[in-house]
């Protein structure tokens, strides 16, 4: 008898949990039987127009009952899918559909049910001409799933995974939790946390936004669980008060992760939020999300790994191998070593068991050849009152190679002028010389991209 695939057992388990609401918020919601039988109708769908094993979707979506189904339905029936989030511009579809040789277009249009739907496909592809990859995915018979990197320094990377091996940590029992998708539906943070989800039997609510009132509404509303949250977004969340107009009392975990978390800001959410547990997670879209344990509360150092994933720190950068690490790169060379290993990029300093992520290495700052890090020197700006948000990045100079900035966003009671002296105050008393910034500008504009990440500029270095 044919072993039964991961995607497989995961698509039979959701037929299996009947009546218990699994998707609700904005789009509605849906109990587990709902969504398998919209599953069922997109798979017909899709064979209608001629969608086979291995072919490549990309499908438009969010997180709602229809992007739940449609990614279900893709994975039942082998295909590659390639998720875009919603509202994404035609420049935008067009470049990612070119970069990813899609051949199909699911509209999975989110509130508008399976007559809402549509498959066409793509004009001009011809398989025989697949770069090798796709054709090594191909041949493997099974789901696959084709991310993109964020593109921040120029054109997105184009991250091919066997779904499979990404799907094989959920096949196991685990505790059901009510959550909400703050990540995006193409954001592999907020796939694993909808898989996570129902293949549990447990809930998700989809917000209208991710504004953290709205956030905050649903965790009252639905009284759920599980917060999972980047830094920035956590620290708008303080910003806004959105903690002390909601009931925020169901929750039992905050999970943070997607960039390195300022300290001043864990010890802040600490007092704020008692009672709630904070777990640091860390994860890649090459290599999935890893098991994770903070050493306690207000630490930032964690372990990392799990059944299936090794690392090791080589120069201070780490370097994880693991069994769920994409099959390649579309657009660009591997990363990986000949023994195996994705290099990451991260810097990282180790206690013992504990490693703590300090940030990419390609952020550092290099004044003088001194090496700053942008999280250390946002964690004390972060910390001044009046500053309801930072974002820390490096200058060119044409002596020192780069100066150390700072864009903030300030309470409107406290002038720019102001600011800029306590600021700079604060850092000389808590920072070396070569760390304070030079440069505090205040701003009025977010901070932070829809990916609820800082938006760090460019970090590149001026010529003597």
């Amino acid at each position: 008898m044919t072993p039964v695939s991961p995607s497989g057992i995961l698509v039979a388990r959701l037929g299996s949990l009947g009546a218990a609401p699994a998707v609700g918020g904005r789009f509605g919601t849906a109990s587990y039987a709902e969504l398998d039988e919209m599953r069922l109708g997109i798979e017909q769908l899709l064979a209608v127009r001629g969608v086979r094993r291995g072919d490549r979707v990309l499908v438009v979506s969010d997180h709602s009952p229809e992007g739940a189904a449609a990614v279900f339905a893709l994975a039942a029936a082998g295909a590659a899918m390639i998720p875009v989030q919603a509202g994404a511009s035609p420049y935008r579809l067009d470049q990612l559909r070119s970069l990813a040789c899609a051949q199909f277009i699911l509209d999975a249009v989110p509130g508008g049910g399976l007559e809402g739907m549509s498959v066409h496909a793509v004009t001009g592809i011809r398989t025989d001409h697949d770069p090798e990859l796709l054709t090594r995915l191909r041949a493997r018979g099974c789901a696959g799933i084709i991310l993109f990197t964020s593109g921040s320094s120029g054109e997105p990377k184009v991250v091919v995974h066997d779904l499979d091996a990404l799907l094989e940590k959920f096949v196991g029992d685990a505790r059901p939790v009510r959550t909400v998708s703050v990540l995006l539906f193409d954001h592999w943070g907020g796939l694993n946390t909808m898989f996570r989800v129902l293949s549990s039997g447990g809930f998700v609510a989809c917000p209208a936004s991710r504004r953290p009132d709205e956030i905050c509404g649903l965790v009252e509303e639905y009284r759920l669980d599980l917060l999972p949250a980047s830094p920035s977004f956590l620290n708008m969340l303080l910003a806004m008060g959105a903690d002390r107009t909601h009931d925020l009392s169901s929750l039992r975990t905050i999970t943070y992760g997607a960039e390195p978390m300022p300290e001043t800001l864990l010890k802040r959410l600490v007092e704020r939020l008692p009672g709630i547990r904070f777990q640091q997670t860390y994860g890649l879209v090459e290599l999935g999300v890893m098991s994770s344990r903070s050493r306690d509360q207000e630490s930032l150092m964690m372990t990392i790994g799990g059944d299936g994933y090794e690392y090791r720190v080589v120069d201070g950068l780490l370097e994880i191998k693991s069994r769920s690490s994409m099959l390649g790169y579309l657009n660009a060379p591997s990363p990986f070593t000949e023994d195996g290993f994705f290099r990451t990029g991260d810097r990282v300093e180790v206690e013992g068991e504990y490693i703590r992520v300090l940030g990419r290495d390609s952020e550092m700052i290099n004044v003088g050849g001194e090496k700053v890090l942008p999280t250390e020197v946002e964690s004390v700006v972060l910390d001044v009152p009046g500053v309801l948000d930072a974002v820390v990045y490096g200058e060119p100079h044409p002596l020192l190679g780069q100066i150390v900035c700072a864009d903030v966003v300030l309470d409107p009671s406290l002038a720019s002028a102001d600011a800029r002296r306590v600021i700079r105050r604060a850092c000389a008393e808590r920072l070396p010389a070569f760390q304070i910034p030079a440069k505090v500008t205040a701003v009025s504009g977010p901070l932070v991209n829809d990916r609820q990440k800082r938006i760090r500029p460019r970090q590149d270095v001026a010529g003597l």
